[in-house]
């Protein structure tokens, strides 16, 4: 005996329900001759008669209304087995959800996730890409577990580890003045000359505005804002205007000779990269091994 599809129980059960199978081919949105071929089917495969055809109308036998109700049964079953792996997996999205600023998104967070899904593959992880103020924001709020940011100043309401240390770089195209520059560029040249930089929010561009401000030359003068670091190099390949962006972002493209390092005199680039998460919550689970993960290769750079 061949088992009936689901959609033929789900038409036999409509067809108990409403008392035709013209209503209950309406309501599947399916021709009514096509309903009658998938019970006459379902017939053959169960060797039962499950409709009285008549010409006043068609009815389900005593044989087809006990079969639509245990029809109706194994519906009911299967929809508690999709809502089940529908919780399921809810649940797994939620072992562990991670929020990223970009330059730590591109460059270090893959890599310590790699390692972490290493000790365990089953482990299921969502990494939100964004800015470093909306990264804070999420953990700040609750709605990941650990973030990863570049910005600079406080984060009230947050607990912090620093996880790496990174400096920025000026860069310039090749063919650029500074390109050929034997004197570093000074902060009040730097301060007065449009960059390419990121967008607000970023935790570049906040540590840019910062190390100008704290040199006496004041905030970055904004040429182009851009969402990610590889968008501002690339710009600044095609010419666009000089950037001060993460030395992690620059290596190969100084490699490769499409950007040159150039000096900055009197201003300091250096900043931590930090994870956050809700002040007084104690990490746990993937969460803390995700954090001691970072913190062991921050270490060994």
């Amino acid at each position: 005996m061949t088992a009936p599809d689901l959609d033929s129980l789900r038409l036999l059960v409509l067809v108990d329900e409403l008392g035709s199978i013209g209503q209950a081919a309406a309501s599947l949105g399916i021709a009514q001759p096509s309903a009658s071929k998938r019970l006459s089917t379902v017939e053959r495969r169960l060797g039962l008669v499950l409709v009285d055809r008549t010409r006043r109308g068609s009815a389900l036998t005593p044989d087809g209304r006990v079969i639509a109700g245990w029809a109706s049964r194994v519906l009911s079953e299967l929809d508690g087995l999709l809502d089940g792996a529908e919780a399921l997996r809810t649940q797994h999205e939620a072992q562990l959800r991670v929020a990223a600023s970009m330059t730590l998104a591109e460059y270090l967070v893959p890599g310590w996730i790699g390692e972490l899904k290493r000790g365990d593959p089953g482990l299921y992880l969502g990494l939100e890409v964004t800015n470093s103020d909306q990264a804070a924001e999420l953990a700040r709020e609750g709605k990941v577990d650990l973030g990863f940011v570049e910005s600079p100043g406080p984060l009230p309401g947050l607990s912090t580890r620093r996880v790496a240390t990174d400096r920025l770089v000026l860069v310039v195209p090749v063919n650029h003045p500074w390109a050929r520059k034997r004197r570093p560029v000074t902060a009040a040249e730097l301060a007065i000359t449009p960059l390419v930089v990121r967008e607000p929010g970023s935790g570049t561009r906040e540590t840019v505005d910062a190390a100008l401000r704290k040199a006496g030359v004041g905030p970055a003068k904004p040429l182009l804002e851009l969402g990610s670091a590889s968008a501002v190099g690339n710009a600044v390949i095609a010419g666009a205007g000089p950037a001060v962006i993460s030395e992690l972002a620059i290596v190969r493209d100084v490699a490769e000779s499409r950007l040159v390092p150039v000096a900055v005199e009197g201003v300091d680039f250096g900043r931590e990269l930090r994870a956050v998460w809700p002040a007084g919550r104690r990490l746990a689970g993937p969460a803390a091994a995700l954090l001691a993960i970072a913190v062991r290769n921050a270490k060994s750079r």
